[in-house]
């Protein structure tokens, strides 16, 4: 299984990628979580501490090695480098665990323009082509709003690309922006997860605009899950509810699978 987990800045998708991936570990599953996020807070969510997650060096920032298998130098970068180098063996080797979860930190190439075609990005690009076409595991990515990161050819081999929004018409038409970029890259199954649903009537108002098909759930707006991430750990040992509702999303995943 293979699932990427998209949308704007803040509205959860760090915590559905993090029970997710905990409940599948739960079912005794090999789980990789991948924090692809410029903004990394998916350890906290898993249940890391700060000390820990200060020990893990994000794939990007790994200079020496990404010189390595590129064939990149001071004196030839951004010239000649290799575009198609070997990664298969980073997630191994790079990644930490925590409760039956292993952790990768991709990080972000910071540039000081769009289109970036360097060392660090054809790596990341790489990696996460592997993780999705060469893995036998449960592979769960916490992206960016952006789908950067996804070639054509490794975007379609996705099993499940969802969308986290929150109940407004703003947030529906980030969903509908993902879901044709998405589309263009040849993603076929493509969900809408809605975070901090107040009731019925915030459930009503998703219904009305989004597929019965594309909409895999509701998750509700919680104290809990606020105070966890206050506190930097994870909704999973926190939340019964927050558990039972993405409990009930993970069904529909794995049904449609």
């Amino acid at each position: 299984m293979k699932i990427a987990v998209t949308g704007k800045g803040g509205v959860g998708k760090t915590t559905l990628s993090s029970v997710l991936a905990r409940l599948y570990a739960a079912e005794q599953k090999k789980v990789l979580a991948v924090d692809v996020d410029p903004d990394a807070n998916l350890g906290l969510a898993l249940g890391f501490t700060e000390q820990e997650l200060e020990d893990i060096i994000p794939v990007s920032k790994m200079d020496d090695l990404i010189a390595e298998r590129t064939g990149s130098t001071k004196e030839n970068f951004g010239k000649f480098f290799k575009i198609n180098p070997r990664v298969d063996d980073i997630p191994d080797r790079f990644s930490k665990e925590k409760n039956g979860v292993k952790l990768l930190i991709m990080g972000t190439v910071e540039t000081g323009g769009g289109g970036c075609v360097c060392p660090e990005h054809v790596v990341l690009k790489r990696v996460i082509s592997h993780l999705v076409i060469g893995r036998d595991e449960v592979v769960i990515m916490d992206m960016e709003a952006g789908l950067e990161h996804l070639g054509r050819g490794t975007a379609g081999m996705v099993d499940r690309f969802i969308v986290v929004i929150e109940p407004g018409a703003r947030s529906i038409q980030t969903y509908h922006k993902v879901k044709s970029l998405a589309a263009d890259l040849g993603v076929k199954k493509i969900s809408v997860v809605a975070n901090k649903v107040r009731g019925p009537e915030d459930e009503e108002f998703l219904k009305s605009r989004i597929p019965a098909e594309e909409l895999f759930g509701f998750i509700g707006y919680n104290d809990e899950v606020i105070g966890a991430d206050r506190k930097g750990i994870s909704p999973f040992d926190t939340s019964e509810r927050t558990r039972e509702e993405v409990g009930k999303i993970k069904n529909r995943i794995d049904a449609s699978a």
